[in-house]
């Protein structure tokens, strides 16, 4: 898996009409780092996010993943040929398809062969636990299920990059923690670049190297997290 990618944003500016979002964003996150975004809703950083993913354009600056450019005033390269995987936190999963199904769909759209899309899959459903379930429809799965078939689905393609807007939200405290703590223990195992959105600073220190802190638009502080249990160095 080609995972060792960095990603570099300069300058980069966001605005719906006269109302600035993002304004001037400097940030550097390190190959193989997960580093969270973490503020009060409007703060940008689901805006942020989406500019990482490609579905939408900044009005200034650049973002390159490693050496490539990404996204530039008025252009952004399209999410498909990014190789990036997204977490949502409505699960997104397709109610018709089994699990293994909804895995498979990313490398089926790839014209991934057969034999080393089953490989595959049950690879991704076994790092999240899963292999039981494979020919479940999602109606049947509880909620945490279903968001740990939406990382296997992330997962299965080898992305160079994992995005992730607020994928827990919709789950209880305490399901929320333990599948974070589950998230984090996986994302080092994968050792990918990974971006993580949340309101949730628990959740933050649990499973992020460093944590980004957004006010209005602006970057207001970083900060390292030396291990899952929320210290900081």
């Amino acid at each position: 898996m080609d995972a060792f990618t960095d990603i570099r944003l300069a300058g980069v500016s966001y605005a719906f009409g006269s109302h600035t979002v993002l304004n001037q964003i400097d940030l550097e996150i390190p190959a193989g780092t997960v580093m969270a975004l973490l503020g009060p809703s409007g703060c940008g950083k689901s805006t942020l996010l989406r500019l990482l993913a490609g579905l939408t354009q900044p009005a200034a600056g650049t973002i390159h993943f490693g050496t490539r450019l990404v996204a530039k005033s008025g252009w952004a390269l399209p999410p498909e040929l990014r190789n990036i995987g997204m977490v949502f936190q409505d699960y997104a999963l397709w109610p018709h398809m089994t699990v293994e199904q909804n895995v498979a769909f990313p490398l089926k759209m790839r014209r991934v062969a057969h034999t080393e899309r089953e490989r595959r899959v049950a690879g991704a459903l076994a790092r999240v636990g899963l292999s039981e379930f494979a020919g479940r429809k999602p109606a049947g799965l509880s909620g945490g299920q279903q968001q740990r078939v939406a990382l296997a689905r992330a997962i299965v393609a080898e992305p160079r990059v994992l995005l992730f807007d607020e994928p827990l939200s919709n789950l209880d405290s305490e399901l929320r923690e333990s599948l974070c703590r589950d998230m984090a223990t996986l994302l080092r195992q994968l050792g990918i670049t990974a971006v993580y959105v949340t309101h949730d600073r628990r959740e933050a220190e649990i499973l992020a190297d460093r944590i980004v802190h957004l006010s209005a638009g602006r970057v207001d502080a970083i900060r390292s997290v030396t291990s899952s249990s929320g210290e900081t160095a």
